[in-house]
């Protein structure tokens, strides 16, 4: 067993979030989930986002709003979009990073969670941004953290992903500008997917009109009715007339069983194609959390053509990534730090 899947193996509780996310003033001290926070809290994490959005664009990629600050991204599974963006969000806020690579820490001797965090804090840092293979490690370093820390959930185990959620919710709001009225459909692998639920709970709190998951029975949670949508085990069904398709891939790695007979039979009746796209709206947003598993989820026509928003997700995440860390660290876009 090497480091990640030994720090991985440890059972953590999922507490109730919504006390534990806000400060007194009710605003964000830390970010954990899209579950339980108000609209109003998700709309200003996008308007945050979107004064931040021309940083990218600058001659110098920096504005001075974290400086001074310390952000750790402590990342117990491998990631290359997630650690990335949330990498280049802190340099572009001005912060100093720390990236620690679990699998050679002091984890592989043996070093428990928690003293990793301890001896973390004492070296002064300010936020620990977390993405680890059990639901509700973020939680539990959240609970434990000293009260000048915040944590930001980069992704636990199945149960939640708020940052690509907001990420998400930002693209479908630059795109459609309002989300009153829209139909949402979400296809793949909702059973393992923490991207998923963050999702549902976003969209829901956000107003749209339907919210729609879309996947073979094997691959739905059976606690769907209290989770707001309407279920599809048909493609062409699920999709017809939406305004946006939101793919996921196959959390084949989370899957304790064949739950598929195979990818190829996958494809052939919930791998998106043009002809199959054909049926939503004709300005259809497509869209895709990655890394996407061309010809099991979708094919390349779709992955690359005209309605295809993935791109822009990815450019995005890092705005949003940018407007969290201000937030939960207490600033806002234009404030000294």
């Amino acid at each position: 067993m090497n480091s990640s899947q030994q720090a991985a193996s440890t059972s953590f509780k999922v507490p109730d979030s919504s006390r534990l996310q806000l400060n007194e003033q009710g605003r964000l001290r830390h970010f954990l989930t899209t579950e339980g926070l108000s609209k109003d809290i998700l709309i200003d994490i996008m308007d945050v986002a979107e004064s931040f959005s021309s940083v990218s664009n600058q001659a110098v990629k920096k504005v001075p709003v974290l400086r001074g600050k310390t952000i750790v991204n402590l990342f117990f599974e491998n990631s290359t979009r997630t650690r990335t963006t949330f990498e280049l969000a802190a340099k572009r806020l001005s912060a100093d990073v720390i990236n620690i690579n679990v699998a050679t820490s002091a984890a592989s001797k043996g070093e428990s969670v928690l003293d990793m965090i301890r001896n973390l804090e004492a070296m002064q840092v300010d936020m620990f941004v977390v993405r680890h293979g059990e639901s509700g490690a973020a939680h539990f370093i959240a609970q434990h953290v000293a009260p000048h820390i915040s944590v930001i959930n980069a992704g636990d185990g199945r149960h939640a992903h708020p940052t690509q959620a907001m990420l998400d919710m930002f693209t479908i709001r630059r795109v459609k500008k309002d989300f009153a009225g829209l139909k949402v459909a979400i296809i793949g692998d909702i059973l393992n997917s923490r991207v998923a639920r963050s999702q549902i709970h976003a969209l829901n709190t956000l107003g749209v009109q339907e919210v729609r998951v879309v996947a073979p029975k094997t691959l739905l949670p059976i606690n769907t009715d209290s989770l707001g949508v309407h279920v599809y085990d048909d493609l062409q069904s699920g999709i017809s007339g939406v305004d946006v398709v939101i793919m996921l891939r196959l959390q084949k790695e989370r899957m304790s069983k064949a739950l598929l007979p195979s990818e190829h039979e996958y494809f052939e009746c919930f791998g998106l194609t043009q002809a199959k796209l054909a049926v939503a709206k004709a300005d259809v947003m497509v869209m895709h959390p990655g890394p996407i598993n061309r010809g099991v989820e979708m094919d390349a026509a779709v992955a690359d053509g005209e309605n295809s928003f993935i791109l822009q997700q990815v450019t995005n995440g890092i705005a949003i990534r940018m407007a969290v860390m201000t937030l939960v660290l207490g600033h806002r876009a234009g404030e000294k730090a």
